[in-house]
């Protein structure tokens, strides 16, 4: 007896996955210099190639979106697990270094729905909205 017994919550989820800051990259890609300059200088830095996804997909090339975002997002695959993510958990939109990595997860569902891929883009769908509702509100609102 005299035991002291603490009761951890064995239905709790993983931990969130906060990426961290990469100032030098931001700064650069706030202060406008070109994405794909950001992305050659720090192929690491996952809003670079969200940046450059997007970009693609408006002027309507979308198998040059669909590579810009797959790279980002493999990119920030490798960026979380390096964080302590273990293949599922949330990734908070809220978190800003986060977005460019979930900017590109939705840049690559949405080029997959593009060339008709749609297995591919409800995985991606689905993984963004397992990874953060928020970032699928956000993402899938029309952007003025």
């Amino acid at each position: 007896m005299g035991r002291v017994t603490t009761h951890e919550n064995l239905l709790a989820g993983p931990p969130a996955t906060l990426l961290p800051e990469l100032p030098e990259a931001r700064d650069l890609m706030d202060s406008g210099t070109d994405a794909t300059e950001v992305a050659a200088q720090f192929p690491d830095y996952s809003r670079a190639w969200a940046t450059l996804a997007d970009a693609a997909y408006t002027r309507g090339s979308v198998v040059e979106s669909y590579a810009y975002a797959r790279t980002g997002y493999h990119r920030g695959l490798d960026a979380l697990r390096r964080n302590g993510w273990r293949g599922h958990g949330p990734v908070p939109w809220e978190h800003e270094p986060n977005q460019g990595f979930l900017r590109s997860l939705h840049a690559l569902g949405r080029a997959a729905a593009a060339i008709g891929e749609e297995a591919e883009a409800q995985r991606c769908f689905s993984f963004l909205a397992e990874s953060s509702q928020a970032a699928a509100d956000a993402l899938a609102a029309p952007r003025s």
